[in-house]
């Protein structure tokens, strides 16, 4: 059966600065990988795309943005887990995001709106709106350095508490001495996790 792992990168970013590390660990599991463009042009710098705009975020009003991109991102993926055929099989399929990415992959779930695979989210934050309706039966491995200077770690241990408290089968893993970034050896833990939760 087909596996399918989307990637979703950080804001300014590109879905071609992803794809490299989706299609490595896809080649190594059995799976296929997409790494699509966010659909918003970045508003902070010449080049680049956007989930939500963080001109002038701040933890108050995050997560409206947050809930007011959640169309266009649900679109993005609907149409590539259509052009995959997985529509009806939401379980073959894992969200893998990086910093913003990380922030949407988790939303996705936390809202319950996507009853997926698996999610992976590298150097993250939750900023989904409470009350938490989640995706119960999708786990979730959380990677975060421990010297993260956009992200500070209190955010993953933040997140692992609430989706803990939601219900959600959440593994926490922090790297030591890494920063706002995707290593070797979270790659490696990620791809250990989906080749045991995917099959």
């Amino acid at each position: 059966m087909s596996k399918l792992l989307i990637m979703l990168h950080g804001v300014g970013s590109s879905g071609a600065d992803l794809a490299p590390i989706g299609q490595h660990i896809a080649q190594n599991i059995g799976a296929q990988c997409e790494s699509p463009d966010a659909p918003q042009p970045y508003d902070l710098g010449d080049t680049g795309r956007q989930w939500f705009s963080i001109a002038g975020v701040t933890k108050a009003n995050r997560p409206i943005r947050v809930v007011a991109t959640r169309a266009s991102f649900d679109a993005t993926l609907a149409e590539i887990i259509e052009a995959h055929g997985l529509q009806n099989q939401l379980h073959n399929v894992a969200l893998i995001g990086f910093s913003q990415g990380a922030i949407m992959a988790l939303d996705a779930v936390a809202s319950g709106r996507w009853q997926v695979g698996a999610v992976v989210a590298f150097s993250l934050r939750l900023a989904t709106p409470a009350p938490l309706t989640p995706a119960l039966k999708t786990p979730v491995l959380l990677i975060h350095g421990t010297t993260d200077p956009v992200m500070p770690i209190s955010e993953a241990t933040t997140a692992e508490a609430a989706l803990t408290a939601a219900g959600m089968q959440t593994t926490l893993h922090l790297l030591p001495g890494v920063g706002h970034t995707i290593t070797p050896a979270g790659v490696a833990l990620a791809q250990d996790f989906l080749r045991a939760v995917l099959n």
